[in-house]
This record gives C-alpha cells, sequence and structure tokens, in this order.
C-alpha cells in the first residue's frame, strides 16, 4: 500500500438544482460531487501537485470498448509520446481495494495496455508494474515519477 499525503484542497464547489457539484479543471466543467468523484479529485490534484504530473496528459472517465461493453477509465495518464501509461481506478472511501477491484483494472488493461494500474480509494492506494519480462504484475512501493516514463519500463 502506498500512503498518499494530499495537498490541500483548493476545489470550487457550488450547488446547483439542490446538488453539491464540484469544478474538473480537467473535463473544463462542473460535475455532480459523489463520493468517488471527492476521490478522483483529490487524487488528480495530487498527481499533479506534489508528483507533477502534466495534467494537459491526462484524460478523465475515458471511454474504451471491451468486447461489446462500453466502460469508461477514470483517469489514463498517457506518456510525453502520448501514449497509454497509467490506468488509475478510483473507488469511493470505505470501498475495499480487493480482488473484484483489481481484476476490474486488469480488464480495463486488456483493452487498453500500459505498464502500470493503480487503483485507490483515497485512504489505501495500490500500484502494480508490469514486469514485461517475466509476464507479471508487481506491487510497487510508491507511484512513479512522471519524468521516469518517457520509455515506459521493460
Amino acid at each position: 500500500m502506498i500512503n498518499i499525503q494530499f495537498p490541500p484542497p483548493d476545489f470550487r464547489i457550488q450547488a446547483t438544482n439542490g446538488q453539491e457539484m464540484i469544478f474538473d479543471p480537467f473535463r473544463k466543467k462542473y460535475v455532480v460531487l459523489t463520493p468517488e468523484e471527492w476521490v478522483r479529485q483529490n487524487f488528480l490534484n495530487y498527481l499533479v501537485k506534489s508528483l507533477e504530473y502534466p495534467g494537459a496528459l491526462m484524460s478523465i472517465e475515458k471511454e474504451m470498448h471491451l468486447g461489446e461493453l462500453r466502460k469508461r477509465c477514470d483517469i489514463v495518464i498517457y506518456s510525453r509520446e502520448a501514449v497509454p501509461w497509467m490506468i488509475v481506478e478510483c473507488k469511493e472511501m470505505g470501498v475495499p481495494l480487493g480482488m473484484p477491484v483489481l481484476e476490474q483494472i486488469v480488464r480495463y488493461n486488456m483493452a487498453l495496455p500500459v505498464p502500470y494500474l493503480v487503483i485507490t480509494n483515497g485512504s489505501n492506494t495500490w500500484c502494480c508494474r508490469l514486469n514485461a519480462e517475466a509476464g507479471n504484475w508487481v506491487f510497487e512501493n510508491a507511484l512513479p515519477k512522471y519524468p521516469d516514463v518517457a520509455t515506459p519500463p521493460a
């Protein structure tokens, strides 16, 4: 498990038609502030402000196809060469990060292959790196630094 120290939130929140909305600077619009959205916005804030990942190379709710099914990745981060590099699956706090969540993100990886998979519920975060030589996933003790990603690991 990776310990995340989230930066202080500086979100723009407003009420619209009785619903709390949060401004998503990546999608450039207000979205419904669900418990999962709160985790996603805090995690994005952490990636950009603490780890200095470039926000311009992130896609939020990226649509993909798994056979006939349409699915959405919470966050896809691209390398500087515009190649998918990391998928992040966010769950609301309190949702355990067990096998069902891991299996979900591994299915996403079948449609959008990346060297890093991350799952988080805001309290707990796990990161796996693809070990291409062995053909398996290795749990990491920290999220990779973005400058290290110009060339995906072997």
